[in-house]
């Protein structure tokens, strides 16, 4: 009830001043539907899990003028398979919004399905000459390199979440100011369910063709953070870096924080395969239980750790102009495990493609080893 009556609020008052407006408005309006069939199992003449994810997006955008956007965007997903009957707590957790805003619903929720609508982006941007102003749900995206942003203090993801690529959102104000062409000044607030605020500042300028950037600020009413991160390129390869210290508010003058240092180079050859290094060092990292935890909605900057070393690697390779294939591992020495995860696309048609993504964990969890593959099969049309 508390979603429907914030986007009747969000349409009311986007039409109420849009009444206004002298010039011509335009909207759009694009997405995608998606089916992805799931299998888990440890070995494969073991048990396996099955479910079934039909996935649907909707971008909305509505533009008054050059200086005024408003947007909505909804993900709608129908979950069925074993998971939704073997775990309890799948629907409240799928219900559960972290957002200042509970802009997540189970539509139906029954012992075999769930139909979950969540609005995952939902705001209003004003832009006057080097000035922009966004406020409401929206991505904050300050991270620099690939796989672990630990500058991506406001919108942290998970690198095997397959199934996302627009990544989560926050409930936030972002100011954006442009000094030149080449630099940047963003102070951004955001609050969660809980009422913690995340504030933060951020410089990014350009020197020598390199995109550098220096943050401040505090991390959901716990940490102060300080980073900085990199991007820039020497011939065909980029060099990309990023790095951030967390220290607790009530602890700020000792020595306990947290820190992460990644870097990492990607390339493209041939003019289409790509290949991608990154490495990452975390003083303090997370202590994993289950497999689960990769995938956790709830990671945060300071989290993305599994290991104090960790070791990225990636190929893509077209076939054809219509068949990419792919391969990525990550080397975890603390676990004494990896993660292993080949994949095959294939564009059927126009706007139609075919995914195939293997993930292999293998690991030392609680002094046991442990092992997990997760198979995706997916179609998805694009409109």
């Amino acid at each position: 009830m508390r979603l429907k009556i914030l986007v009747i609020i969000f349409i009311i008052f986007s039409t109420g001043y849009l009444k206004g407006q002298d010039k011509i408005l335009q909207s759009s309006l694009n997405g995608y539907v998606s089916n992805m069939q799931s299998m888990i199992f440890e070995d494969i003449e073991g048990d396996w899990i099955n479910d079934n994810l039909v996935h649907n997006r909707l971008n909305f955008r509505l533009y008054a003028g050059s200086k005024l956007t408003f947007a909505v965007d909804i993900r709608n997903r129908f979950f069925s398979g074993d998971m939704v009957k073997l775990d309890p707590m799948y629907a409240d957790r799928l219900d559960a919004d972290n957002g200042l805003m509970d802009l997540t619903a189970n539509i139906l929720s029954e012992n075999s399905f769930i139909l979950n609508s969540k609005i995952d982006r939902l705001w209003i941007d004003i832009t006057m000459g080097p000035v922009q102003l966004r406020a409401g749900r929206q991505r904050i995206n300050w991270g620099q390199t690939i796989v672990w942003n630990p500058n991506d203090v406001f919108n942290t993801y998970s690198y095997f979440d397959v199934d996302y690529p627009e990544r989560p959102g926050s409930d936030a104000v972002r100011l954006q100011i442009y000094p030149s062409y080449s630099s940047s000044l963003e102070l951004a607030a955001a609050l969660d369910s809980e009422d913690d605020l995340t504030l933060a500042a951020m410089y990014r300028f350009n020197i020598l063709g390199y995109d550098i950037q220096f943050l401040s600020g505090v991390v959901d009413d716990e940490d102060i953070v300080f980073g900085t991160g990199w991007s820039g390129g020497f011939g065909s390869t980029s060099f990309r870096g990023e790095i951030s210290w967390f220290q607790a508010k009530d602890n700020f003058s000792d020595t306990t924080g947290t820190g992460l240092f990644t870097i990492g180079l990607d390339r493209g050859f041939s003019g289409t395969g790509m290949m991608q290094i990154q490495a990452m060092y975390c003083n303090k990292p997370l202590l994993l239980s289950s497999f689960n935890d990769f995938y956790s909605e709830n990671l945060s900057a300071k989290s993305l750790a599994f290991s104090k070393f960790s070791l990225f690697g990636s190929i893509t390779y077209p076939i054809t102009s219509l068949f990419n294939i792919g391969a990525s591992a990550i080397w975890y020495p603390d676990l004494e495990g990896f993660y292993a995860g080949p994949s095959i696309d294939i564009s059927l048609a126009e706007n139609l493609d075919f995914s195939f993504i293997w993930q292999h964990f293998n690991a030392e969890l609680d002094d046991e080893r442990t092992r997990a593959n997760l198979i995706f099969i997916r179609m998805k049309y694009s409109f």
